[in-house]
């Protein structure tokens, strides 16, 4: 059985913590910042993790990471 390709494109935009669950940037943080309140801009910038239902989906992207 060969080794499993790792997604390129997710690899790039996920992460494993220690404990396995998977870290994603937040969206919305990239342009029209006129209009988004400091406070909003602040939380886009933390890390979140993935919803429960897509980390089965985005752990098979990246098997090796």
């Amino acid at each position: 059985m060969p080794k499993m390709k790792t997604h390129r494109g997710a690899a790039k935009r996920f992460k494993k913590t220690g404990s396995g669950m998977i870290k994603r940037a937040r969206a919305f943080a990239s342009h029209i910042l006129g209009d988004k309140s400091p406070k909003r801009k602040r939380r886009l910038r933390k890390s979140t993790l993935v919803c429960a239902a897509e980390q089965k989906n985005i752990s098979k992207l990246i098997p090796y990471k």
